[in-house]
């Protein structure tokens, strides 16, 4: 008798998609994510702030350095999507596979989250490069001319990091990168089940398309709020420069203490709007692009 199993992609296509909607949807979202990285670096130290608010930050970058000042970093976003999402994919597909029964039985729920928590973690560190180019090429614009670095691409600023501050710069920050990977994998996870659930029993929801939005809505909000702080501290410390031979901060808890003691406990959640915004766009816009890569696939190279 035939096997009449259905033909799937391999998994080297899947991790290439997988990084390739992530990358797609980074087009869209960059802006986004320049002016959360410019709303963290605001106001740094005693500094009086340079934005109020992510609207004027938005309004002042195009002002003073164009519409393609918002795309600033474009090209180290794109890598880090790359490499993250790839690395983060990958991981999570292997060890899915290696911890699902023999009868073919799923992992429980807190197996899923441990392994996602895992992938994000090693999805973090291997991006993290990327992520320090990242914010480097984002922040530059907001300094005078003569302190700028001035980084052409991305490929650029991995070559000078390299080259004028050693190679273990470019993972600076790892830790509080790959911290927040497992905060984010963490709080998704736990909160848009339990907002589903919520929502679910109130009666005013079906399991329909608008209760998974309701739902992705509340839980975005509250990994935002859970895993600000942590960003910000990433942000800080890929950002700092070296002052008379010594670093701007010693590690991340340095940057928490004289972020609430200089700026104010609030400003852990500097950039929310935009950190928000971005987070529902490009998890939507992912999806979207990697369906869209699946149907082609199937149909030009599975099904001929």
């Amino acid at each position: 008798m035939a096997d009449t199993k259905p033909k799937t992609s391999p998994k080297a296509i899947k991790f290439l998609f997988g990084g390739l909607a992530g990358m797609g949807a980074t087009v869209f979202v960059q802006p986004l994510d320049l002016v959360k990285n410019r709303m963290q670096l605001s106001g740094q130290g005693s500094k009086a702030r340079e934005y109020k608010t992510s609207f004027h930050a938005l309004v002042s970058i195009l002002k003073n350095e164009g519409v393609g000042g918002i795309y600033t970093g474009l090209s180290a976003g794109l890598l880090r999507q790359a490499t993250y999402t790839t690395t983060r994919l990958g991981i999570y597909t292997i060890l899915f596979e290696k911890m699902t029964g023999a009868d073919g039985r799923p992992p429980n729920f807190l197996l899923k989250a441990l392994i996602g928590m895992t992938a994000g973690a090693t999805g973090a560190f291997v991006g993290t490069p990327a992520e320090v180019a990242l914010i480097r090429m984002t922040a530059d614009g907001r300094l005078p001319p003569d302190q700028r670095r001035g980084y052409t691409n991305v490929f650029n600023a991995l070559a000078r990091i390299t080259r004028e501050e050693g190679v273990a710069t470019l993972w600076r920050g790892c830790i509080p990168t790959m911290a927040r990977a497992v905060v984010v994998n963490a709080a998704q996870l736990a909160s848009y089940s339990q907002s589903k659930q919520a929502l679910l029993d109130s009666g005013y929801f079906g399991d329909d398309i608008l209760c998974h939005f309701c739902a992705s809505m509340i839980s975005g909000l509250v990994t935002t709020a859970a895993s600000m702080p942590v960003d910000i501290v990433k942000t800080r410390i890929q950002n700092m420069r070296m002052i008379d031979g010594k670093p701007e901060y010693k590690n991340g808890l340095d940057v928490l203490v004289r972020v609430v003691g200089k700026e104010g406990f609030f400003s852990l959640w500097k950039g929310f709007t935009p950190y928000y915004a971005r987070l529902g766009p490009h998890t939507v816009l992912t999806f979207i692009f990697l369906e869209q890569m699946n149907r082609l696939y199937k149909t030009y190279v599975l099904d001929r």
